[in-house]
Order: structure tokens, then sequence, then C-alpha cells
């Protein structure tokens, strides 16, 4: 793995089993695509984070602009009727939820004023979401229904290192086996947060130690795959906390930041071709890499 970016070694030693892997889009130079979903029909939507575009890449390849919202726009989930929830900013700035309808209309569902940073989103229920507040240390409780946001969580273990990183806390949240699963990107740790029966959530609990990811999604046995953004690959992580890597530079994922499942045994990641820390040799252009992995992904 590098280290020629002064990055502490976490991933040095780390066993590296390379999947194979198709570059399936790519975009310019200083694209930063933040997150992403795949439809039933299975097209890639993907946020295009610093100019507000929800793109949609079909089957054949081909980039549409699916939906553009006056700000930015970071996590994307999928609604019941095939909408989206997105999270992002207006154009003055202030944190909100959008939703997208199937056919790429956009309305501001809610403003969140107390909110810092809105990133990854996940679904608790039909109308239920979790959201990642990555500069608060906190998740936040969003009903679509009722249109109201309540934080739901709020802990030392969701925060950042320091009020003055520019590194994320609280990032991405999946579900697995009724369990809620958080990655802490500053302090490069994955989180397990147990909920009850009225979906309290309990104390965080470390799951992994010294791994930086972004976001991440399951397959049916509970591996999980992550992409480590700043460290430019994705990671296999067993049930037993394993570390393996699966997908270098090389495979096209300098600057991978999601991750999620299509297609039986594949998983899709985009990234932002090392904005954030470029490799020595410069940014490269934002692409969506399919990675076969070989493992069907995890419906909860």
């Amino acid at each position: 793995m590098q280290n020629s970016t002064g990055l502490p070694p976490i991933y040095a030693h780390t066993p590296v089993e390379l999947v194979p892997a198709q570059v399936i889009a790519t975009f310019p130079v200083n694209t930063f695509l933040e997150n992403l979903v795949i439809a039933p029909d299975g097209s890639i939507l993907v946020t295009n984070h610093e100019i507000g575009k929800v793109v949609r890449i079909l089957p054949d390849g081909s980039q549409h602009i699916h939906a553009s919202v006056e700000g930015k726009v970071s996590g994307l989930a999928f609604t019941t009727n095939g909408g989206l929830i997105a999270t992002g900013w207006n154009a003055d700035f202030v944190s909100v939820i959008f939703h997208i309808t199937a056919d790429g209309v956009v309305e501001t569902l809610m403003t969140l004023p107390d909110a810092i940073f809105p990133n990854g989103i996940t679904p608790m229920s039909d109308t239920q979401y979790l959201m990642a507040d990555s500069y608060r240390g906190a998740i936040w409780l969003i009903d679509i229904a009722q249109r109201s946001a309540s934080i739901w969580l709020e802990h030392p273990l969701l925060a950042r290192n320091s009020i003055q990183s520019r590194v994320p806390g609280v990032n991405g949240l999946k579900w697995f086996n009724d369990q809620l699963y958080v990655s802490n990107t500053d302090k490069q740790l994955l989180l397990l947060i147990t909920i009850d029966t009225a979906n309290t959530p309990s104390e965080p609990e470390i799951f992994v130690k010294q791994t930086n990811i972004d976001d991440f999604a399951f397959d049916v046995e509970g591996n999980l795959y992550g992409a480590t953004h700043v460290y430019n690959s994705v990671v296999r992580i067993a049930p037993d906390g394993t570390t393996t890597i699966i997908a270098e530079s090389e495979q096209n994922v300098i600057g991978s930041t999601a991750v999620a499942f299509g297609d039986r045994t594949a998983i899709y990641v985009v990234t932002n071709g090392g904005m954030f820390l470029p490799p020595p040799t410069g940014v490269v252009a934002a692409t969506v890499v399919r990675l076969e992995v070989g493992k069907a992904g995890y419906q909860r």
C-alpha cells in the first residue's frame, strides 16, 4: 500500500486479494462523486457533490442528468415508490433534505439549520431515515411523512478528533441484521449500534479500529465492503473484523468514496480521483468501477 502521502500506514500489512475490476463510467478531473444507489433496472444514480447533480448511468454506460439542486448533494437513499431522498445544502449553505421524484423533479422537504454536514443516509422504515451529520458528530432521525427531524444519537464516538478537522466524523451508515454499522472516518473507526424494539439506540461499540472507511455496503454473509477514500482502495472486512484489500489504485479506485451492490455479485464504487488528497501523479478522472466480489448484496 502507499505511504508516499504521509498517511498512517494502517493497511501496510493487510492481505491483498484483488478482484476483477471494470471501469463503468468516467467523469472529468476534479469531479467529486460522493454517493450512489442502484435502481432495479440496473441504472446507477450517483451524486456529483460539488455541483449539485444526481447523474443516472444506464447499463450501456451513457450518462444523463437525473436531477439538479441549487446547492450541493451528498447522500442518497430510495423511497418506497422509486424516488430518492438526498442530503445536502441549499444555495445559502443551509443543510437540507431533498426529495427527488422518479422522473427527477426536486423538492426541498425540509431545512435543518442545526445540522452542519449532512452526509450518509439509510432507511429506518418506509418513511423514516437515519442521516449522518459528519461535523456535529450526530445521527439525525428524518421523518419524510411528517417532514420532521430530530437528533437520534449524539456521542463522542461519532465526533471528529477536533472541531478544526476537515475529515468527517460519522460518515457512512448501513444496517445488517437489524444492527446499525457506522464509520467514523476521522477517528478511523467502524462502530456498531444496536437498537431496541422502539428503535432507541444503544451506546456505540467499536467494531474495528484503525480503518479509514467512508461509505460501505454488506453482502449476505455480513462481509463489509468499504471505500477507504484517501487510501485509494476498497477493503473487505469479515464479520470477525479481519480486513483484506480487494482493489487499489491500479483498479481505478483513487479517492474511493462509496460502495453499493448492483447486479448479482458485484459492487459498484464511486471515486473523486484523489481530490481530497491527490496521489503523487496528481488528481485523476473520477470513476464508477464495478468489482466482482462473488457474493450477493444484503437487503434489509
